[in-house]
């Protein structure tokens, strides 16, 4: 129930409209996503490499309906390569190929990914595809592999879900390819038939995957807010010999940045993947709707970290 009731709040743009222009409800996004403008993702960015943490930057949109959308959308994100090489950020970008055109046709998708990979790879950037649900994921690693790495292998990964059993399979292949990966658990509510439906085992899939590719990976990126799985991470590398250099710690923008913050200055290398733009009132609905359980880890989240400021500061007087 509570499911069905975000998203159906997330498809009522009359409800968009009101809470773009309420301060609190503003306030309280402001929190997990960087404003609306390419300004304020710069400034978020910013902020984040004076701590010694790098970015991933991802424009929030719709899905397109048509070839003009999606060549829109591109050519916005070839702006954005261009706005942090200018800034000299420390930064790169992630994109969704649905927002690219996939759903019009391969071909469109081509031609728009090819566009933005050679302002990248012109700035020596790097770009990140999504990963979205299930149905998508043979689709965009296909396409991955067959249309875009091959011509720009520096500049270009993929991301792999542990929730999936196919997962350990899609690992090998990365690894094979010597193709960067991000690791994460995935938040999208899938059926038994193509996920593992108890928390235990994703855990268990992301902890072998996560080994492989610190292993035998190229510089893969270990999404992950889970404290065990951070210090497994840790311990596994200093066991195996394993230099911080070849892997890197990632996070949501607004979600532990306590952790955020230690593991900079504990000399592990972490990016924060920071999504900015006006979409932002539909993105945090789908994010809380594909697992409602995610409302309870952010508000956790929050007051872990407010006690734990609480506690470094002492009491304060009413």
């Amino acid at each position: 129930m509570l499911r069905n009731s975000l998203l159906y709040l997330s498809r009522q743009p009359q409800l968009f409209r009101f809470v773009r222009k309420n301060s609190f409800a503003q306030a309280m996004a402001s929190r997990f996503v960087a404003g609306e403008t390419v300004a304020t993702a710069v400034a978020a960015v910013q902020r984040l490499n004076a701590l010694g943490i790098s970015a991933s930057l991802d424009l929030l949109g719709e899905s397109v309906t048509n070839e003009a959308e999606a060549r829109a959308a591109g050519e916005e994100y070839v702006r954005l390569i261009d706005a942090i090489a200018q800034n000299k950020l420390d930064a790169n970008v992630s994109v969704k190929l649905t927002a690219m055109g996939q759903d019009i046709s391969d071909d469109v998708c081509e031609s728009i990914m090819r566009t933005i990979l050679d302002r990248a790879h012109q700035h020596g950037s790097f770009v990140r595809l999504d990963m979205e649900g299930s149905s998508y994921t043979t689709r965009t690693l296909d396409f991955f592999e067959r249309r875009l790495y091959p011509r720009y292998p520096d500049n270009v990964g993929i991301v792999l879900q542990s929730a999936l059993r196919r997962t350990w399979t899609d690992v090998e292949r990365a690894i094979a390819l010597n193709c960067r990966v991000r690791l994460c658990k995935g938040a999208y509510l899938e059926p038994a038939t193509v996920a593992f439906p108890e928390k235990a085992d994703v855990d268990r899939n992301y902890v072998t995957c996560m080994q492989a590719l610190m292993e035998r990976g190229r510089y893969p990126g270990l999404a992950t807010h889970d404290p065990e799985i951070v210090s497994l991470a840790k311990a596994y590398a200093a066991q195996n010999g394993i230099e911080r250099s070849r892997f890197e710690f990632q996070m949501l923008y607004g979600v532990r940045r306590d952790m955020q913050e230690q593991l900079a200055r504990d000399g592990y290398r972490l990016r924060v993947y920071v999504p900015f733009g006006t979409q932002w009132y539909p993105y945090l609905m789908r994010r809380l709707a594909e697992r409602p359980a995610n409302l309870a880890f952010i508000t956790g989240s929050i007051v872990r970290e407010f006690a734990g400021g609480r506690r470094k500061s002492g009491p304060r007087s009413a």
